[in-house]
C-alpha cells in the first residue's frame, strides 16, 4: 500500500492546479500544436490522479479507450499508444505492472509541462516519447558510430494492419546496445538484412534522446576485419548478471520510461524460471531448447531485459553456432 499512497501523493502534488494552457502559450509554436498536447495532458494527469483515488479495480477499459482517442486529437501520438497498453495489464490482473505505468505515464505528463526545466537530452526524450516526431534526415545527420556489430535477435509484431521489426544489436568494441526498427503493411516484407547471429561492421547513428538506443544503419561496410581475434570471434562478449543490470540501472536513469534492453549474459546456467539469477518474464514458457544447449553448463546467452523479466533471444554452442530463441 505504500507504493499507491505515494503515487497518489505525487499525483496530488504534481496535477496542474488550474485549467489546461490556452492557446497564448503556443506563442510561436506553429498551429498551437504544443498548446494542443498540453491541454490533452492536462486532462490526462487530472483523469489518473482521479483513477487512482477510485482504485484500480473501478478502471473501465473504455475510459482508456476514449482517453486515447482524445490523446490523438491532441496530437499526443505516444501518450496515447501508453494509455493503450493498460488494457493489457488490466486484462492480465497485473495491479503492480498497471500502477507502475499510471505512474510512469503521469511522469511522462509532468515531464512535458516541465520540459524547459529538464536537461536538454531528458526533454527530447520527453518530446519523442509523448510524439513529437524525428525524421529520419535528422538522425543520419547525426554522429555515426563505427563498430562490429553483434545482431542478437529479432522479434516481429502485427499491430492495426502494420508489422513492425525489432533488431537488437551490440557493438563488440564499444559495448553500445541498439534497436533497429522496421515496418511494412501487412502483406510486404520487412527489412531482413539483419540476421540473427551475424557480426556486421557498419556505421550506426541512434535517435536523440536521454539514454538513446534505438538508431539506424547508416553504412554497412562489405566485410568484418580481420587480425583481432576477439573481432572475429563467432559467440558475442558477455558481461555477469550484476554487470548488465548495473547498465540496465544506467540507462533506466537516464529513460525511466526504458521499458526494453539488450544484453548478453556469459557464463550462467539457465533453468526453467530464471537465467544468471534473473527471472525470465512470465509470459516465457519453459526455455527447453535453452536448457538442451546448456546441458546444465554455463553459456554465452542474449536476452532482452524488460522491467518485468528477461525475453530469451538466442545462445550459442561451442563452436559458435547460434540458435535463435
Amino acid at each position: 500500500m505504500a507504493n499507491v499512497r505515494q503515487v497518489i501523493e505525487r499525483l496530488s502534488r504534481d496535477r496542474p492546479p488550474g485549467p489546461a494552457p490556452s492557446h497564448r502559450s503556443a506563442g510561436t509554436e506553429p498551429g498551437g500544436r504544443r498548446a494542443r498536447v498540453a491541454a490533452g495532458l492536462a486532462d490526462l494527469e487530472r483523469w489518473l490522479a482521479d483513477q487512482v483515488r477510485q482504485g484500480l479495480p473501478a478502471a473501465d477499459e473504455r475510459d482508456w479507450s476514449e482517453l486515447a482517442r482524445r490523446l490523438v486529437d491532441a496530437q499526443a501520438p505516444g501518450m496515447a499508444a501508453a494509455v493503450n497498453r493498460l488494457g493489457r495489464l488490466r486484462a492480465e490482473g497485473d495491479w503492480g505492472a498497471l500502477l507502475d505505468a499510471y505512474a510512469l505515464i503521469n511522469l511522462l505528463a509532468v515531464g512535458y509541462r516541465r520540459r524547459d526545466d529538464l536537461p536538454a537530452d531528458l526533454a527530447r526524450t520527453v518530446m519523442m516519447r509523448v510524439g513529437f516526431p524525428v525524421t529520419r534526415d535528422e538522425v543520419l545527420a547525426g554522429p555515426a558510430l563505427r563498430d562490429l556489430w553483434d545482431v542478437l535477435g529479432r522479434r516481429d509484431k502485427e499491430q492495426d494492419r502494420l508489422l513492425s521489426r525489432r533488431v537488437w544489436l551490440r557493438g563488440r568494441r564499444t559495448g553500445r546496445a541498439a534497436l533497429v526498427l522496421s515496418f511494412a503493411p501487412v502483406g510486404q516484407a520487412l527489412d531482413d538484412s539483419l540476421v540473427t547471429g551475424d557480426t556486421i561492421d557498419a556505421e550506426l547513428v541512434f535517435y536523440p534522446g536521454a539514454a538513446p538506443v534505438r538508431a539506424l544503419v547508416a553504412t554497412r561496410h562489405p566485410d568484418v576485419p580481420s587480425g583481432h581475434p576477439g573481432d572475429v570471434a563467432k559467440t558475442p562478449p558477455g558481461v555477469s548478471a550484476r554487470e548488465a543490470l548495473e547498465e540496465v540501472a544506467v540507462a533506466v536513469a537516464g529513460d525511466p520510461w526504458t521499458d526494453s534492453w539488450p544484453l548478453v549474459l556469459t557464463g550462467v546456467v539457465p533453468t526453467a524460471d530464471q537465467v544468471g539469477g534473473l527471472r525470465w518474464h512470465r509470459r516465457v514458457a519453459t526455455p527447453w531448447e535453452l536448457i538442451a544447449v546448456s546441458g546444465g553448463h554455463p553459456l554465452t546467452v542474449a536476452v532482452e531485459w524488460t522491467p518485468r523479466g528477461l525475453l530469451p533471444l538466442a545462445t550459442w554452442y561451442d563452436d559458435g553456432q547460434v540458435v535463435p530463441l
